[in-house]
């Protein structure tokens, strides 16, 4: 009998970069369901953390350009997302180059050399389903590439992380603070120093800290205090928490959280202006593309508790202020205190102040408030344990001061980010970014007008650089997006009998005296009646699981660069590794199982619903498929392709399994389409894997509907 346990050949996956000529850029997107779990993207050596709000999803991209390019956009999509970040692996700009990110609904920011380099990050988040990627490089050696995205399924305002902030931890009482965090179910936990009394030794940490904190050390951030330093070179703190307290020695880096950047600052080493890590923090501030920032180190710039100001912080304090930074927090004394938005002297700072959240209520005894402030202090407790809960978007905070069972005082601030906030703007997308129009025929796009800092005021649109014999009219001419929302508009295209070629047509936005514009590459297809055609090499606004009625759980479909997988059990070619033309098609989980099973569709059904598009007269559909299944298949697992007349769909294609290996193979299939003629239809491509969990894959490829 043979073994029941079948697995896939192990490919080694590598990151290889080439010399790419003057103006080089290539682009593939591989979107994901919402809800789905996100496929694996290389870990990266060097790179700033990321952690990601709740319902998160996302998957592997590829964007990459180099030389000199100013014309040629590409976009990273995820359909029907409200909201994308994309990760950089490499950022290398010269001079006065470029790289400017725009979110298909709303959203925009320009990439420059201070941003990373030498590092991977994940940018701040654009909303929308798309991020368009526009580069104006003029220097040979500038290079940049983008291999994975992380998309929101729902609006960015509702994207909340949460991040629990506590300092002066245990202390006698740190059982009574541990559990708050647990009932908070934070995506990290920072710590302001004193963290294990009282002098930070290995022992300490695991006899004292460990027992009640240990639980969150796969989420904690660690800064020391001076307890720490009470054994040389804290080399207890270093050894408890590794490599997650930053470099020995040092104990400043930084990390993402959301759209909010952290950085974890050493107030007990050398920190005067011009010192290693004074430096080191302006330069990742300026590096930083997020909108919102926080610090967090012990001794506080301002304070009413026995410690007193502390004037020595005050450079980091500055590169703070002078970058904009929204929050600091800070331990040493045993109470809570919270302070204005204040200048580094200071003085009360609305507009441009840091505000100083003073959260050293882990559960080392308690201070009085018996010092002067230069600061306003806007509360303050001196006798409740408890722990800081910081509720954080991508442009706001809420602060919250959380007691130990038993007591009663509470403190709430909220503020808005002032590099999220910004005067009222708009910025205007499309959906498809690419459309096929044929000769005598019409196509449609949507134009998306995208408010971001309130900004409600009509907008004018109007479309250029069409290809010849081609029209276009949009449809309102005037759009007014509701503060911070999107409107949308209908871009009708019609192309003459005699229209030809392709070109990247502008669209353009006008308020008042500002503008914004947005590419969409129009073809003209071949004569003869063509109505629709895809080799997938773009996107054409395919949509993954159209009508919400999906069950499959890994495997879905997707357009992308498919890699070969090949069984050990029957040694067949499962998945292929080629398409009939180009490098894309459109996939049942593109990537190379690890595993029998991995990356294969499972679960049920997996569908993907074209663009909708107008049958000609004796309309006839051809395409190329390969489908494969192993002996476990059955006749309930399916690759179909089916026409979607309004809500109504017919089968015109269909081939589904049976208890037999079957290799995959590239093969040509055409379908009659002629009784749909003169009728707006859509395509819906699907696979299943049904009844019994099998092995199934499938891919379609080269799709057109001709007279």
């Amino acid at each position: 009998m043979r073994s029941t346990t079948k697995r896939w050949r192990r490919r080694t996956l590598a990151v290889a970069t080439s010399t790419l000529a003057a103006g080089a850029f290539l682009v593939a997107a591989h979107p994901q369901a919402g809800g789905a779990a996100p496929p694996a993207v290389p870990e990266v050596a060097d790179q700033v953390p990321q952690l990601t709000e709740a319902g998160v999803t996302g998957g592997p991209a590829s964007v990459s350009g180099g030389g000199t390019s100013t014309s040629a956009d590409r976009s990273v999509c995820a359909p029907g997302a409200h909201w994308l970040r994309v990760r950089f692996t490499e950022l290398s700009l010269r001079g006065n180059d470029s790289v400017t990110l725009t979110g298909s609904s709303a959203g925009s920011y320009t990439l420059t050399s201070r941003h990373w380099p030498g590092k991977a990050f994940h940018t701040r988040a654009f909303e929308g389903d798309c991020v368009r990627v526009s580069a104006a490089l003029s220097d040979p050696a500038s290079r940049f590439a983008i291999d994975a995205y992380q998309a929101g399924d729902r609006p960015l305002a509702a994207a909340t992380t949460t991040v629990a902030a506590v300092g002066d931890v245990c202390g006698s009482s740190c059982n009574q603070t541990a559990p708050l965090i647990k009932n908070m179910n934070p995506q990290a936990l920072i710590l302001a120093g004193d963290n294990a009394y009282s002098s930070g030794t290995l022992s300490e940490y695991k006899n004292n800290y460990d027992p009640y904190y240990g639980q969150f050390k796969a989420i904690t951030y660690p800064t020391p205090g001076n307890h720490e330093y009470n054994t040389s070179g804290a080399s207890g703190y270093f050894d408890y928490f590794g490599a997650r307290a930053g470099e020995r020695g040092k104990g400043y880096y930084s990390f993402d959280v959301g759209d909010w950047h952290f950085v974890a600052l050493n107030s007990n080493i050398t920190r005067s202006t011009g010192s290693a890590q004074e430096t080191w923090l302006k330069n990742d501030l300026a590096a930083s593309t997020k909108p919102c920032t926080a610090a967090f180190f012990h001794h506080p710039r301002f304070s009413r508790g026995t410690h007193g100001d502390d004037s020595s912080v005050t450079p980091f304090f500055q590169a703070l202020y002078n970058a904009k930074a929204d929050l600091v927090v800070v331990g040493h004394d045993h109470n809570y205190q919270r302070y204005a938005p204040s200048r580094p002297d200071g003085t009360r700072d609305d507009a441009n102040g840091v505000r100083e959240l003073l959260i050293g209520t882990g559960g080392r005894g308690y201070y009085n408030f018996d010092q002067s402030s230069a600061a306003v202090q806007e509360a303050g407790n001196t006798n409740t344990f408890g722990v800081g809960k910081l509720t954080l978007t991508a442009t706001d905070y809420r602060s919250d001061f959380v007691p130990v069972s038993g007591r009663t005082f509470t403190d709430t601030a909220t503020g808005k980010c002032k590099k999220a906030a910004s005067s009222p703007a708009f910025s205007v997308g499309t959906t498809p970014s690419s459309v096929s129009v044929k000769p005598g025929g019409t196509a449609s796009v949507t134009v998306n007008v995208g408010s971001t800092g309130g900004f409600t005021a009509a907008t004018a649109l109007s479309v250029s650089g069409l290809p010849s014999g081609v029209t276009g009219t949009i449809s309102p001419s005037s759009v007014t997006p509701p503060a911070n929302g999107t409107a949308t508009a209908t871009l009708t295209l019609t192309a003459s009998d005699t229209a030809s070629g392709s070109a990247a047509a502008t669209i353009t936005g006008t308020s008042g005296s500002t503008t914004q514009t947005a590419k969409v590459t129009v073809s003209v297809g071949a004569a003869g009646g063509e109505a629709f055609a895809d080799d997938f090499e773009t996107d054409k606004g395919w949509r993954l699981n159209a009508a919400g009625s999906d069950t499959a759980t890994a495997g879905k479909w997707e357009r992308g660069d498919p890699e070969q997988t090949t069984s050990t059990y029957s040694n067949q070619i499962k998945q292929r590794g080629d398409t009939t033309s180009g490098v894309n098609c459109l996939v049942t989980g593109r990537l190379a199982g690890s595993e029998y099973g991995v990356n294969d569709l499972d679960g049920g059904a997996s569908s993907m619903a074209s663009p909708a598009f107008t049958v000609p007269a004796g309309g006839k559909l051809t395409f190329s498929y390969t489908f494969a299944h192993g002996d476990n298949a059955t006749s309930a697992d399916y690759l179909r392709i089916r026409v979607l007349d309004g809500t109504t769909p017919t089968t015109v294609f269909e081939k589904t399994g049976s208890a037999t290996e079957v290799a995959g193979v590239w093969q040509n299939a055409t379908a009659d389409l002629s009784s749909f003629a003169g009728r707006s239809v859509r395509l819906l491509v699907e696979a299943a894997d049904a009844s019994t969990a099998s092995l199934w894959e499938s891919a379609v490829d080269d799709i057109r509907v001709t007279a």
